[in-house]
């Protein structure tokens, strides 16, 4: 991209303020009271399934859906009360809504022309430069690919120069190579311009591929708000730990500890985790461990208080997906058990009906701030589970 068109569109965003907001409607609410600050500049992600009540929060930000209660507030002027062309945002959407009879150029313009600002012809070949499709500018965009039209109308929204960008699932009609591309793609963009992005998803990869911050939101509330990293490595539900990816879930009874460390009991055997790394440290309490954290072993391995071991358990399906192989270990007492195992050698590391243990290291457990699990190890992924049983309310 060209230090001209960068330099046009290097206007920094607004931060954005949601201060005690709600939406009811007869018989249920969509969004609690939600409080929630986006820092100028910052590629934030609101992630959750569908019916979580993130597409309603990203309505009323764009002011499509008026709140029930509290505030909006960007670049720390109220707009709660403002009509959509009046606030300094722009919504990017899934279904592009390029108007198929115009040119591409013509596409971008449109709004410079409706507001009548100077210079729509001048401003839309800027803001094509940006996404480096100026050279299509006067194709129709049924001529254009899914995921160059997707960047026309990323150029059409920010050629007006909003504070806010609001991105609206818009990446779900293209094709996951397609989508992967776009996600750099975005990213790179957003990092340019300056921009403050705000982006609605249900798409896990795509929220932390892109986002510096993600919010992860179930029944109309924010469960967990942090880095991507951070939520994955350290989640502190049961929701946010099966959302976020796979999560090996257990059961167990806390027996002691010591300053750093707790120690719990699982069907006989010590499961030890960091005390800094358990949102609770007495009773019972839930521990998890990510399924790429395990290793299996064809012999018991020696204990260490470094190390949490389990078994023997007999390995239930091995499904080879390339670069992994998933394997799924049924531990008595336990229950399944999900193990990831990176191939790096030809062909799966075990074999179906083979007797295993499994182990991993201690600092890799958390305790989660759920009341204590009755059934045996969850390993179910539980995004897609929300997804299907869950009516869309409005995201």
């Amino acid at each position: 991209m060209g230090a001209e068109a960068q330099n046009s569109f290097a206007e920094a965003g607004a931060d954005l303020e949601l201060a005690g907001v709600q939406k009811r409607y007869p018989g249920f609410t969509a969004v609690e009271e939600l409080d929630l600050r986006i820092p100028a500049g910052s590629f934030f992600a609101l992630l959750g399934p569908s019916g979580c009540g993130k597409t309603t929060t990203l309505r009323m930000v764009a002011g499509l859906e008026d709140p029930t209660a509290g505030r909006i507030l960007i670049g720390g002027t109220d707009v709660t009360s403002r009509k959509p062309h009046k606030r300094p945002v722009n919504t990017v959407f899934q279904s592009y809504a390029l108007f198929p009879h115009m040119s591409v150029l013509e596409n971008v313009a449109f709004g410079l022309r409706r507001r009548r600002i100077g210079d729509p012809v001048g401003k839309a070949h800027e803001a094509l430069r940006l996404v480096e499709l100026d050279h299509v500018s006067d194709r129709k965009p049924a001529q254009l690919s899914g995921g160059q039209q997707q960047r026309v109308a990323l150029a059409r929204a920010v050629v007006n120069r909003p504070a806010l960008l609001l991105l609206d699932e818009p990446l779900g009609a293209l094709d996951l190579k397609l989508r992967r591309q776009m996600q750099h793609e975005l990213k790179q963009i957003q990092q340019e311009v300056g921009l403050t992005f705000l982006h609605v998803t249900h798409d896990q990869e795509e929220a932390m591929t892109m986002a510096d911050t993600v919010a992860v939101m179930n029944k109309g509330r924010i469960e967990q708000m942090g880095a991507p990293e951070e939520l994955y490595e350290l989640p502190k539900t049961v929701f946010v730990a099966n959302f976020l990816g796979k999560s090996n879930l257990f059961p167990v009874q806390v027996t002691g500890g010591s300053d750093r460390m707790i120690h719990a009991d699982l069907a006989g055997t010590r499961i030890s985790l960091p005390r800094a790394r358990s949102e609770r440290d007495g009773g019972s309490i839930t521990v998890g461990v990510r399924p790429e954290k395990l290793r299996l072993h064809r012999e018991a391995p020696v204990g260490t208080a470094e190390r949490n071991v389990l078994g023997p358990g007999r390995i239930t399906d091995v499904s080879f997906i390339g670069v992994s192989t998933e394997y799924t270990v049924e531990l008595p007492g336990v229950g399944s058990v999900e193990v990831f195992s990176q191939n790096v050698e030809a062909g799966p590391a075990a074999s179906l009906g083979e007797e295993v243990w499994v182990s991993w290291h201690v600092e890799h457990t958390f305790g989660l701030a759920d009341d204590h699990l009755e059934t045996g190890a969850l390993t179910a992924d539980l995004s897609t589970q929300v997804i299907a049983a869950q009516a869309d309310l409005g995201g």
